[in-house]
């Protein structure tokens, strides 16, 4: 299966500054400031996660030079929940798009989602050897009443959309391979207190936003600190084990990958993910996370179109998209430029 990026776009919300809006989200701004986060992204009110998307389609799609009544598949990929429940986002992209031709899928497992989506592509163009032009959108709009920006996440979240055009063929940028790594026994470590068929809303105030996710853990495992630690190498070891067997998939020497791009995490966070993988901390996308904040599945479409724009790969360099999500899942994705 051959497929390679045409055109990528993105569509961002509004830049705030992090440490002068941080008492807005937290009372904990010194740990925000340790972050090393200098700007977040927050979207207009009234402005959706279905607004960005389109948005950032449309920029893909005139960088592509391709027409939307082009387009074989749209598949959208989410973070947080979309504008209204019982509601395809994807479809409502389709249709904002002016796609009619066509079929839309959605991917919605967390931080996880953008890298995974590469697989959902990569199937669909196996099984239907018609199709030639796919357009990937990954997209996050925080629902405030619902998720702290500074505090349900071990990140500052910003509202964003990337996408790429596919194309069947294309040798640019091109699709190698894509591994996913899940373990549910962790699926319910974090969610909402109330919505859903188990505990739907019944009126009344809103339920409060999702906590940190180290005391969601720490709960969920009983506070035992050995448990804890095996979590921590786990999650750790299974982003590598992603990695590793995408590049089995790929017929390729983890040692032929020569850029990482990871979900736009904490300044330690990509110190331990370069030192990690073996990459200079300059070849990954620390910068940008830094400059521009957490876009859940959003940050590693958004980051590698950015390092493409500014010439931080060379033709033939092997570039692993990183990413981990509640669920648990652990996702790699292996382009070469």
């Amino acid at each position: 299966m051959s497929f390679g990026i045409v055109g990528t776009g993105e569509a961002l919300g509004e830049p705030r500054p992090v440490v002068a809006t941080a008492a807005a989200y937290t009372a904990d701004v010194g740990m925000v400031r340790d972050w090393g986060y200098h700007t977040f992204h927050r979207a207009a009110d009234g402005v959706g996660l279905t607004d960005l998307a389109t948005a950032a389609g449309r920029c893909a799609l005139d960088h592509a030079g391709v027409s939307a009544q082009r387009l074989d598949l749209i598949v959208l990929a989410m973070t947080d929940i979309a504008e209204r429940l019982y509601w395809d986002a994807a479809a409502a992209t389709q249709a904002r798009l002016g796609a009619s031709q066509a079929t839309a899928l959605l991917v919605n497992q967390a931080c996880s989602s953008g890298v995974a989506a590469f697989d959902t592509v990569a199937g669909r163009f196996a099984t239907h050897t018609g199709d030639r032009l796919a357009l990937l959108i990954a997209a996050n709009r925080v629902c405030e009443p619902y998720w702290n920006r500074m505090e349900s996440c071990t990140a500052v979240m910003s509202d964003g959309a990337a996408a790429a055009v596919l194309a069947r063929g294309h040798g640019r940028c091109r699709w190698l391979a894509t591994e996913i790594i899940t373990d549910g026994r962790y699926a319910d470590f974090a969610y909402l207190a109330a919505g859903g068929a188990d505990r739907p809303f019944t009126g009344g105030a809103a339920p409060e936003p999702v906590g940190a996710p180290r005391d969601l853990m720490a709960e969920f495992l009983g506070h035992d600190v050995r448990k804890l630690a095996e979590f921590s190498q786990r999650s750790r070891g299974n982003t590598r084990a992603a990695f590793e067997q995408a590049c089995k998939q790929a017929a390729l020497p983890t040692s032929a990958v020569r850029h990482a791009v990871y979900l736009n995490g904490t300044a330690k966070a990509f110190r331990q993910f370069a030192s990690q993988f073996g990459v200079a901390l300059a070849d990954t996308n620390a910068d940008i996370a830094a400059s521009g904040g957490h876009f859940g599945c959003a940050d590693q479409l958004l980051s590698f179109g950015r390092m493409l724009e500014q010439g931080r790969f060379a033709d033939g360099d092997v570039v692993a998209l990183c990413s981990a999500g509640n669920g648990m899942h652990w996702a790699c994705t292996l382009l070469r430029v």
